[in-house]
């Protein structure tokens, strides 16, 4: 009876250690669900020159639901004030440094497993010219806590490439 009562809890922790070794790795669509906050924004031009469309420190989030949406918000670290208060009644300049200093867009996403891509489709977006797009870019970088993907594509300042990076919010 002395044997039974060692053996029976040696058993189940050999039976639940098997068990979670025995599960399945998380895809990566699994792993980019949650929230994660915008670090930053970096591209690189053929001829090596790097820049920063956000600044150095910006703020955002990127939003990942399980049943497949997004929301994407990048937000410039160094935005001007509206003297007014008033958000619809900034200046020239004020505005044109919002435009400069922002991007949100939303939509759905899919990810392929194989290739490590994820595809943006997105519904709507602060430029408009992305509304109805589908962009896909490839991820590099994938853990708990970071993902940094990059879009080989980006035209916006002659061939480049933009890579953005996150960490996993807490």
């Amino acid at each position: 009876m002395k044997a039974m009562r060692v053996l029976v809890p040696a058993l189940a922790l050999v039976l639940g250690a098997s068990a979670a070794v025995a599960q399945p790795a998380k895809t990566l669509r699994e792993q980019l669900v949650g929230t994660w906050d915008f670090v930053v924004a970096e591209i690189t031009t053929a001829d090596g020159k790097r820049n920063f469309p956000f600044g150095e420190r910006p703020k955002g989030m990127l939003i990942f639901t399980a049943d497949g949406h997004f929301s994407q918000v990048h937000v410039s670290g160094d935005l001007p004030r509206i003297a007014s208060n008033n958000r619809l009644a900034g200046t020239d300049a004020d505005n044109r440094a919002i435009v400069h200093g922002t991007l949100a867009q939303f939509g759905t996403y899919t990810v392929d497993e194989g290739k490590k891509m994820l595809t943006y489709h997105i519904s709507a977006s602060t430029f408009p010219n992305q509304s109805g797009v589908t962009q896909t870019r490839t991820i590099d970088l994938l853990t708990a806590d970071e993902f940094r993907n990059t879009n080989p594509g980006v035209a916006r300042d002659g061939p480049a490439v933009a890579a953005n990076f996150y960490r996993r919010a807490k």
